[in-house]
């Protein structure tokens, strides 16, 4: 195999799985890993993917903190199949935790109005989006304000939490990695969320297909302590089958 069909194999890989690691495709191509890593190299230096610690990806792997204003007018499609699954899995009269973030907006915007709920959120927009769902008990934790976000987090919502239970979490992230979990692109975010997944008997997340294989700066849990991924179809393969293996339910809208 050549340089050129060895560099179009791992790009058409790339297209079709979203991801590729050296051992892998030294295996398959009968090259050595040095080989690999030096084919990896130069496409990054083309602009063609980017390389991680024996991998690659074809898009950065690192998010940064953007406004919901902006987050708001992407994937809001798949956003909004997302959400209206995930209402399906609400039921009459329990206590649930909504995180921050546009997916779980559109998720609270999609609660019919005549589901009697108890809603605890630190996410002032979701609240927004409830207040005028008459059968709802909204509880909303206070703290730090976020304005990127739309959020409060810190020491305050964190010790308001500690006295509530909820049978489900609603959560959105930033990134969803096999080697790191998931993330989000705040650290005290991250803490809060951490917090919430402990405080609660099931984690749902609702996140579209661009999320999976980016990374953000605070660290929330590892994919272990997740229940249930809701996704949409663009969802890399390689993510399919990771995730069954791990025990979680993956959803795809």
């Amino acid at each position: 195999m050549t340089i050129a069909e060895r560099h179009k194999y791992i790009l058409d890989e790339l297209d079709r799985v979203g991801f590729v690691s050296v051992s892998d495709l030294s295996k398959r191509m009968e090259v050595t890993m040095v080989t690999i890593r030096k084919d990896l190299k130069l496409l990054e230096d083309k602009g063609l993917l980017y390389r991680s610690h024996g991998s690659a990806t074809p898009v950065s792997p690192y998010v940064s903190d953007r406004s919901v204003q902006v987050k708001k007018l992407e994937q809001v499609e798949e956003k909004t199949r997302i959400a209206q699954h995930a209402v399906k899995m609400l039921l009459e009269k329990e206590a649930i935790l909504i995180g921050s973030g546009t997916t779980v907006v559109a998720f609270a915007q999609a609660i019919p109005k005549n589901l009697p709920l108890t809603v605890l959120t630190a996410a002032m927009n979701v609240s927004l989006a409830l207040m005028d769902h008459d059968l709802v008990e909204l509880v909303q934790l206070g703290g730090v304000v976020r304005k990127s976000s739309s959020s409060a987090v810190g020491h305050y919502a964190e010790e308001m939490l500690r006295g509530f239970a909820c049978s489900k979490l609603f959560l959105s992230v930033d990134g969803i990695s096999l080697e790191h979990g998931l993330t989000t692109s705040n650290m005290m975010e991250a803490h809060l969320n951490a917090q919430m997944i402990q405080s609660v008997q099931k984690t749902i997340v609702l996140a579209d297909s661009r999320k999976f294989g980016r990374k953000g700066f605070g660290k929330i849990c590892e994919l272990e302590d997740v229940d249930t991924i809701i996704t949409d179809s663009g969802i890399p393969e390689i993510y399919r089958n990771s995730l069954e293996e791990k025990g979680i339910e993956l959803v795809i809208v």
